[in-house]
């Protein structure tokens, strides 16, 4: 029971639903959302407010300016992809908190939630 209840926690450290990102993001927690995604996909459609970093563009220089009190939330298209993935070990890395949006944009989307770009 107790290993049961160490892997649920510790997946929850590292994973967030589109509901509870919302609702964290309502609340006003100090929280960036980051496409993971090409740019172009990124202008097409995104979260809402979020920011563009393609994780093979995440580096010291490129993140130098990001604050070491947020909270980092990474994305891509969903289950299907994995840029979200190594954008999260990218930014842990680098030695910020990340945790990786589950389902991408493609849940965030299904749940009903805003998003913008060009489409």
């Amino acid at each position: 029971m107790d290993e049961a209840i160490r892997h649920f926690t510790q997946k929850l450290t590292y994973e967030t639903d589109p509901y509870d990102l919302r609702e964290d993001l309502q609340k006003g927690e100090k929280i960036v959302v980051i496409d993971t995604r090409s740019r172009d996909l990124y202008e097409e459609e995104h979260i809402r407010g979020a920011i563009s970093l393609p994780h093979r563009e995440m580096n010291a220089e490129t993140t130098r300016d990001f604050s070491r009190d947020a909270l980092y939330v990474t994305y891509c298209d969903g289950i299907g992809c994995n840029a979200s993935t190594k954008g999260a070990l990218n930014l842990s890395r680098l030695g910020f908190r990340v945790k990786e949006l589950m389902g991408g944009i493609e849940w965030w989307k299904k749940d009903g939630y805003e998003t913008e770009g060009k489409g």
